[in-house]
């Protein structure tokens, strides 16, 4: 094997109270994945699990040695997590993936041939259809990118998860990014580089059930809109100056009716209006600065993003695999 074809593929899987999910991840990697690479690592992330997800990666990284999993403190967020697995990650190419197996382990083979053969930096998938979805998340998610698109200048695909190939020098752009609030999908997309996407149907969830609930998923679109745009806050200048045109509009009007009829004594009615709608304008406005303040203030701290406690092979090096390497083709 020349210098050229060893190179080493890593799949970065976060996981949180998934203890189930490993094993049948394993075997659907094994059964499609043999000869994507000539080296293999799978890193597994634990992020706070309190399950038996700790003792079923122990036993899985015991029995095959393509496996490394590191356990970190606490439960910091699948952002943090991912960030950890990108980090330590060893591969040429590193591919985030999910556990549940909705993200097809069969699709990283298209991935390396448009790295390898195609030269593309990043190759990711694009969720053809969504049919697992309801219909409330379908367009949830559906105005979530064309707004955000509109607002950022950094473009996100519609579609596109955190499921892709991302080559080792867009890996190294990551790690130099070191603000704590992370979107990763933005992050992802900030770096540039040649990348394409790659439909695929997205499958339900084989097991377990999705830790994501529309709280979380608020806040994660609250996150990332605010990561990657000023807008918000630059909004208000549009509306103060609108608010302000039309009160000089209206001291107008009041000015020449008290001039034409005389003075009049004011409504109530009118009155409560105007305190309520500035009120109500003024609390949005602050709530908007406060979000942004928020993420000063923590990125000000400047406390790490995770903390690991136990990593379970941090000096081994993936083993080869024994079917024939990838050809390979444009780097």
């Amino acid at each position: 094997m020349t210098e050229k074809d060893a190179w080493t593929l890593s799949l970065v899987v976060p996981v949180m109270n998934e203890e189930e999910a490993i094993d049948p991840f394993l075997s659907a990697i094994d059964d499609t994945l043999n000869d994507v690479a000539p080296q293999l690592e799978i890193l597994f992330i634990d992020d706070g699990s309190t399950d038996g997800t700790a003792q079923a990666l122990t036993a899985a990284a015991q029995r095959d040695s393509r496996v490394r999993w590191l356990r970190l403190t606490r439960n910091f967020g699948k952002e943090a997590a991912m960030s950890a697995g990108i980090d330590h990650a060893v591969g040429d190419a590193v591919v985030p993936m999910d556990v549940d197996l909705q993200d097809p382990p069969e699709l990283i083979h298209e991935f390396v041939r448009k790295w390898r053969d195609e030269g593309y930096d990043m190759v990711y998938g694009v969720r053809g259809s969504r049919h697992e979805d309801t219909r409330s998340k379908r367009t949830s998610a559906g105005l979530f990118y064309s707004f955000f698109n509109r607002l950022s200048t950094t473009t996100i695909p519609s579609n596109a998860g955190d499921y892709r190939l991302i080559d080792r020098r867009i890996v190294e752009a990551l790690r130099q990014l070191p603000e704590r609030s992370r979107f990763m999908k933005g992050l992802f997309s900030w770096p540039g580089y040649r990348s394409v996407g790659v439909y695929y149907d997205r499958p339900a969830r084989q097991v377990g059930s999705s830790k994501f609930n529309f709280w979380k998923l608020w806040n994660f679109a609250l996150d990332g809109l605010v990561s990657f745009s000023t807008w918000p806050l630059r909004v208000w200048s549009y509306i103060g100056g609108v608010v302000a045109l039309l009160s000089f509009v209206y001291i107008l009007i009041l000015i020449t009716r008290v001039l034409i009829f005389g003075s009049e004594v004011p409504g109530y009615a009118s009155l409560m209006t105007a305190i309520l709608f500035f009120g109500g304008m003024q609390l949005i406005s602050i709530g908007v600065l406060g979000e942004y303040i928020s993420r000063l203030f923590i990125e000000a701290k400047q406390r790490p993003l995770y903390l690991i406690e136990h990593d379970s092979g941090a000096a081994r090096k993936p083993i080869a695999q024994t079917r024939p390497a990838a050809k390979a083709g444009a780097s």
